[in-house]
């Protein structure tokens, strides 16, 4: 005969068990099938993005860049195109897949908030710059319009990316893609850095520790094949052209080497008034912070006024306050010193 007590202990764990398993929204087969869900979107949003970055860039998207862009199998990328089709966010062309315009705008606000949060990262925290592409593509999936629009607020409503890459308007627009690869340049001229590429990180990682950033001038020097040699910030370079390729440049005229955007605040004489490009994306976190909150954003005059006995700090006129900078933080902040009287 079975006892009354055992009996009764089995069904409060069988009971405990089903709750476990069981309650609504909140057991383990709840969280599996929503984790399931929510790893379906991902995947479907990444692939919009990966239909969009070919449309951007004049690319055509197919079955297999999808499956290398999202990582997946061939088979597994032609199930999420298919769902994209039946969704009506994309189509099959001659040669791929394009988006429909409402795949077209769904796709824009997933870049909108992949780089308001890489502007997040550069601007407000301590996240290496090669880190920053990664952690936007894992936080850009949870983020609702409303927390999109209010991080978009919180930054001052920012135009580009850390990289260069436009943020396209809360309406979903984005200007044309520009610029041409800095392999193209021939030597000795002379053009300024609109885009970095950030994929693979690795490849970010080399153009960030040659100093370069967006709105920096570079020039190109004679090198063997097989690289590219350049100078920047006053500083010669060289990278493998395989590399080089992720530099993506407009070129300028010769005369306007002369206050081009290679030069920091650090470089601007006694009595000189410039205006601000920006500052140098290899500086984060709470240092970048403290420079934006003095007002040392794009588009800000500064005027150099008063020197320390040794050169070091000098004061600044910014936004009518006298503000004193070390060389080690005015070094990061370019500038143009051609300002219009």
């Amino acid at each position: 005969m079975v006892d009354p007590a055992l009996a009764l202990v089995a069904f409060g764990i069988l009971c405990v068990v089903a709750v476990f398993l069981f309650w609504p929204n909140r057991g383990l087969v709840s969280r599996i099938l929503r984790l399931a869900g929510m790893s379906e979107r991902v995947r479907l949003e990444d692939a919009l993005k990966h239909l969009y970055k070919g449309e951007y860039s004049g690319r055509p998207s197919t079955v297999e860049s999808v499956a290398g862009s999202v990582g997946v199998s061939r088979a597994r990328a032609l199930h999420l195109l298919s769902r994209l089709e039946e969704l009506g966010y994309a189509r099959a062309v001659a040669d791929g897949f394009e988006l429909s315009d409402q795949g077209r705008d769904y796709a824009l606000h997933i870049v909108r908030t992949h780089r308001l949060l890489e502007r997040y990262l550069a601007d407000r925290t301590g996240v290496l710059p090669q880190d920053w592409h990664g952690e936007a593509e894992r936080r850009e999936h949870r983020y609702s319009p409303e927390d999109r629009e209010s991080l978009a607020a919180k930054l001052g409503h920012p135009v580009y990316d850390p990289h260069g890459d436009p943020i396209p308007t809360a309406s979903g627009d984005l200007p044309p893609l520009t610029g041409v690869p800095i392999t193209v340049l021939d030597p000795g001229e002379v053009a300024s850095v609109v885009h970095l590429g950030d994929e693979p990180k690795e490849v970010y990682e080399t153009l960030t520790r040659a100093g370069l950033s967006p709105l920096m001038a570079v020039k190109v020097l004679e090198g063997p094949p097989g690289e590219v040699w350049f100078e920047a910030g006053g500083e010669e370079h060289r990278i493998p052209a395989i590399i080089a390729r992720n530099i993506t440049v407009e070129p300028l005229p010769e005369a306007e080497l002369d206050g081009a955007a290679s030069e920091s605040l650090a470089d601007v004489g006694h009595g000189e008034t410039v205006r601000v490009l920006g500052i140098h994306s290899a500086l984060q976190g709470p240092q970048r912070r403290r420079l934006l909150d003095l007002g040392l954003v794009p588009g800000t005059l500064v005027e150099a006024e008063l020197d320390s006995a040794g050169g070091d700090p000098v004061a600044y006129r910014i936004r009518g306050a006298l503000i004193a900078l070390r060389r080690d933080q005015s070094r990061w902040i370019q500038v143009d010193r051609r300002v219009e009287a």
